[in-house]
């Protein structure tokens, strides 16, 4: 993503606009197109040598600042390694003992320094059985300018997560992968072409803008497996409504033609924090794989005054995602309960959020399915890592599903016991450090319904 000095927006009495460029706009094609040849020929080089030629790039009508956010969102892209065929650390260690050796605390230097400086280098090239120069360029490797290019084009979610954005507008070390417990399952593979940094930099700018949100409300009328797994995903605290086809919300799911989820912001739970902004940033690259969505956020502008505008956008605005429309895991543990399965010998099947429970007001999106061939099913929620004050949120909605075929998977980890989860209480698996597959089949056999439960929906994933 875009640091917060790379971002670009208009705001006025009412709402933010991000300053949103023309992809077909020749000028900025040909920023696009110069900049990923300056990447590519810069390939085995260092990161110092790739940022000088950045600045040295002038483009003909380009902003500045556009160069600058163009390539921030190519280095995303892109590993740099520290390249040495010894630890640097190592090298330095014995280049210092050497030096010291040789050279005296003297006030003046002499003439003799240049000599003696070959003889240190030459003296630990031969200790550690590497060249001169790799003995010279690799006392430093390990410093951010003298890393090496090493790849350019393939993203995983974890490294989109340490991307983020810090309150002082640079790079964070906050994980979002790790706040949520997902592993590195890899994103849709990257090729950099310029229609593909183009779109991806009016999304950054979009994003950029909700940093500092302080509420996210979408509306969606399709793909809702995927735009909630990445709801959970990046950890987002959210409640669910039914919706008809003109977004007026309806009694139950099986009045819906789609879903509004109203997402709280950082400014919210996190005063001063940027890191549920992140998250929420994050998410919004999921919206774009649906064919029709609407987004309304409240952005602070001023946080002495409280002052918010009006941040919207929807289907309309052109912007592409670079997400996976692939069905994604909201942690670990689920990840590795359906790798299990695949590997098992059951007749049951693992089918990933599948179903709509209509809570009233709200509606709970459970984990997964198990089905038999024989039209037997039971639908199956993992609780696992949450906050105190989410796990009391989650059990309320628990508590209010109507559905005999409803079971559960609970860390053993969390403070609560049986009775807590109400009518399915006598439904719920308790697990250590993951959930075996026969347990779940036996809980399954034991559980699940011919009939269709009366309150759940399918909905299209």
């Amino acid at each position: 993503m875009l640091t917060a000095n790379l971002a670009r927006s208009r705001t006025t009495d009412e709402e933010v606009t991000p300053l949103f460029i023309d992809p077909a706009d020749e000028r900025y094609r040909q920023t696009a197109r110069e900049l990923i040849e300056l990447f590519e020929a810069h390939l085995e080089e260092t990161k110092g040598d790739l940022e000088d030629a950045i600045d040295e790039l002038t483009v003909a009508d380009t902003d500045y600042k556009i160069v600058q956010g163009l390539a921030k969102l190519l280095k995303d892209e892109c590993e740099f390694e520290v390249v040495s065929p010894v630890e640097p650390r190592e090298i330095r260690r014995r280049l210092f003992e050497r030096a010291n050796e040789r050279y005296p605390i003297v006030r003046q230097p002499t003439l003799g320094e240049d000599t003696q400086k070959l003889e240190v280098y030459s003296g630990v090239a031969d200790s550690l059985g590497i060249s001169l120069e790799e003995c010279y360029r690799g006392m430093y490797a390990d410093l951010e300018d003298n890393k090496r290019l090493v790849r350019i084009g393939t993203r995983t979610a974890e490294k989109y997560a340490d991307a983020g954005i810090g309150d002082e507008g640079t790079a964070a070390s906050t994980s979002t992968t790790s706040l949520t417990g997902s592993s590195s399952e890899e994103y849709e593979h990257t090729d950099l072409t310029v229609d593909w940094l183009l779109t991806r930099y009016n999304l950054a700018l979009a994003q950029a803008v909700l940093y500092n949100a302080t509420e996210m409300r979408i509306r969606v009328w399709d793909h809702f497996g995927t735009v909630f797994s990445y709801v959970k995903l990046f950890g987002l605290m959210h409640r669910i409504y039914p919706i008809d086809a003109d977004g007026k919300r309806v009694g139950s799911t099986d009045q819906a033609a789609g879903y509004e989820a109203v997402l709280d912001g950082p400014a919210s739970l996190f005063s001063q924090s940027q890191k549920y902004g992140i998250r929420m940033a994050n998410f919004l690259p999921a919206l774009p794989l649906c064919d029709r969505w609407e987004m309304a956020a409240e952005i602070l502008i001023d946080e002495t005054l409280g002052e918010t505008r009006q941040f919207t956008l929807d289907h309309t605005d052109g912007l592409d995602s670079h997400y996976s429309a692939g069905k994604r895991f909201d942690s670990d543990v689920e990840r590795t309960l359906a790798q299990k399965w695949e590997r098992a010998t059951t007749e049951w099947e693992l089918v990933r959020e599948d179903d709509v429970f209509d809570l009233g007001a709200e509606v709970m999106i459970p984990d997964f399915a198990i089905e038999h061939p024989d039209g037997r099913r039971a639908i199956l929620e993992v609780v696992g890592f949450w906050t105190p004050e989410y796990l009391d949120s989650k059990l309320e909605k628990i508590r209010q599903v109507d559905a005999d075929n409803f079971i559960l998977a609970v860390s053993e980890r969390l403070d609560c016991s049986s009775e807590e989860f109400g009518s399915a209480a006598d439904r719920v698996l308790w697990f250590k450090t993951g959930i075996h597959v026969y347990d779940v089949v036996e809980l399954a056999e034991t559980y699940a319904s011919q009939a269709e439960p009366t309150a759940t929906t399918e909905i299209d994933t």
